[in-house]
């Protein structure tokens, strides 16, 4: 188990591989359709890429969204 200071970079990992590997599907299906080629191209060329910009980018604007929410939002509403 890893142990729970590091929860929000696991959580940056996991976000980031599923998100990025959703859009850039998507993108690369879109772009240049599905063919025997594409799980090479989606994964290779596009997704890891891709994981490779979204992990760090989630590291920093995660908290800074977090502050924003905050200042969106208010206790107890419902």
């Amino acid at each position: 188990m890893i142990p729970a200071r590091y929860a929000h970079i696991l959580f940056g990992l996991i976000l980031s591989g599923l998100m990025s590997l959703m859009v850039s599907g998507i993108s690369t299906a879109l772009a240049s359709g599905v063919d025997a080629g594409f799980p090479a191209r989606w994964i290779v060329g596009a997704w890891l890429p891709s994981w490779a910009v979204a992990f760090p980018a989630v590291l920093v604007v995660a908290p800074i969204t977090r502050r924003l929410v905050a200042a969106l939002t208010r206790p107890g509403a419902a």
